[in-house]
């Protein structure tokens, strides 16, 4: 048989997302600030789309906004039945071809009233055009970039007293300092790398470690806090022998070992690693992106009265139409056929769009109500009281599938009395307490972490011993599991949490 490449045909059947239901997925899935930006897009592909300003929106629509199902549906399988035309024969419908002109002839003439006057407006913004380009450009001269660790480091570099045929060592020290501060590569690495002598760069890098921010080009934690106590004229202290002899002692916190090592009493030890513990670890925090996120609520949970209220946020999003001027051009019987396929095609789409996003919200004001109904002692208490719920429980209850819970809650937050959570926060597993009630994991993390909170410094809490509280709290629990839990929190080990 002959070897060789060959071309065939075979027939096989596969599922596929249609777009439109892909769209749907789409929308559903994005937070607020995503989807203004998706429909946004969409009002820019889409000519037969329009935003509605909300002082224009009818009482019908302010009720979609606010959640309600919308009055008019749109089903982007059936032809639009608002058009007024007669599709087999290509001519205007019954309707009265006056009624059609004359709308025509007014949105034209409240277009030929808008262009009139902003061509009258020119002159004087023409006028006061050389002092609004002054001011705006003024006001790109301000904006100020962040200043990078490694560019304030080269600052420093031009303005040191280093001889200039060793910049260029300089910057490849400087460009081997990661964010932190921290030298990534050792000396012999980068000798090795550039077949430059490890004496020059340990010389360049010396003199890069007087630079500012403290600390910064140290090759490990230990070097780092070394430089701070050196800059600071402590060499001479009891903590600076500690790092400089200690260092594997103290990030074990066997503080015993440490006074009779160095002779000193137990509080004398603990009084020096508090000192410490005041140093820097990571020279470059200042430079670090401020990783603040900033988040808009999808869904506001308020008390009025003794009653829970949900509501969803719509004030991000653009409420939209279709335009009245593309379904005048519809009725007009000049329109050629092509004109007609392309406005009703985009009809279609844009009503699409609408219905998604009537069905986005509708959807995400469900599962809220349905979070609301089943963590309403959260509402009242806090985490303390939060159950454990799972996204087969609500779905069931608002009747979608589980997916559609899960791409629903995605990214999204909820505000309540209790402050800003996101949503899949209030979906946890549980623990089975010894009235049979469940207690969601979220609640016994919060009670390990107070019960850590409110231990003695001296005589920390074991894992036992929270194993033993909680149970007697009637919450039966393994070890291995409040160790995990405790992992999670970022609590130390109780050997480690002890203080002397």
């Amino acid at each position: 048989m002959s070897q060789g490449m060959h071309l065939s045909q075979r027939m096989a059947m596969s599922q596929i997302l249609a777009p439109q239901l892909q769209q749907s997925l789409a929308l559903l899935q994005a937070p607020t600030l995503e989807l203004k930006a998706l429909v946004e897009q969409e009002l820019q592909m889409n000519p037969v789309l329009e935003e509605t300003p909300v002082q224009e929106m009818t009482q019908d629509e302010k009720g979609a906004r606010e959640g309600d199902e919308p009055t008019e549906t749109y089903d982007p399988a059936d032809p639009p039945t608002d058009l007024a035309y007669d599709s087999s024969t290509e001519k205007p419908a019954e309707n009265p071809a006056d009624d059609w002109q004359a709308e025509f002839e007014r949105l034209a003439q409240i277009d030929q009233d808008w262009r009139d006057h902003f061509s009258e407006s020119s002159g004087a913004t023409s006028r006061g055009g050389s002092d609004e380009e002054e001011r705006r450009q003024f006001m790109f001269d301000s904006l100020t970039v962040a200043a990078s660790l490694q560019g304030d480091l080269l600052e420093q570099l031009h303005l040191s007293d280093l001889a200039k045929d060793k910049w260029p060592v300089a910057e490849m020290i400087i460009g081997n300092i990661d964010d932190h501060g921290y030298l990534k590569a050792s000396v012999s690495e980068l000798s090795f790398s550039t077949n430059l002598a490890a004496e020059l760069i340990t010389e360049v890098l010396s003199v890069i470690q007087t630079f500012d921010p403290v600390g910064v080009g140290a090759r490990d934690l230990r070097e780092c806090l070394m430089l701070q106590l050196e800059r600071a004229r402590r060499t001479d202290t009891l903590e600076y022998s500690i790092i400089k002899d200690q260092f594997d002692a103290l990030g074990r916190r066997r503080l015993p070992d440490l006074a009779r090592a160095f002779g000193k009493t137990i509080d004398e030890i603990q009084r020096a690693v508090e000192r410490i513990g005041h140093l820097e670890p990571r020279p470059g925090r200042e430079f670090l992106p401020d990783n603040q996120s900033y988040v808009v609520p999808e869904v506001f949970v308020q008390k009025i009265g003794e009653e829970y209220t949900v509501t969803t946020n719509d004030e991000h999003i653009p409420h939209l139409r279709i335009s009245n001027t593309y379904k005048d051009l519809m009725s007009q019987a000049n329109s050629s056929q092509e004109v007609r396929e392309y406005i009703r095609d985009k009809i279609r789409a844009g009503k699409f769009l609408i219905k998604s996003i009537h069905q986005r919200q509708s959807t995400i004001l469900n599962i809220a109500r349905e979070i609301l109904q089943r963590q309403r002692e959260f509402m009242e208490h806090g985490v303390s009281h939060l159950k454990p719920m799972t996204m087969v429980q609500v779905a069931e209850i608002v009747g979608v599938h589980e997916t559609t819970v899960s791409r629903a809650v995605s990214g999204k937050y909820i505000q309540t009395p209790q402050g800003i959570f996101e949503m899949k926060y209030f979906f946890t597993s549980g623990i089975q307490t010894s009235s049979g009630v469940g207690v969601s994991n979220t609640s016994v993390k919060d009670m390990i972490d107070e019960m850590v909170k409110g231990e003695s410094q001296k005589h920390p809490l074991s894992d036992e011993e929270l194993v033993k509280l909680l149970k007697e709290k009637g919450i039966m629990i393994a070890r291995r599991t409040v160790a995990k839990y405790r992992s999670e929190l970022n609590i130390l080990p109780s050997h480690l949490r002890r203080t002397y």
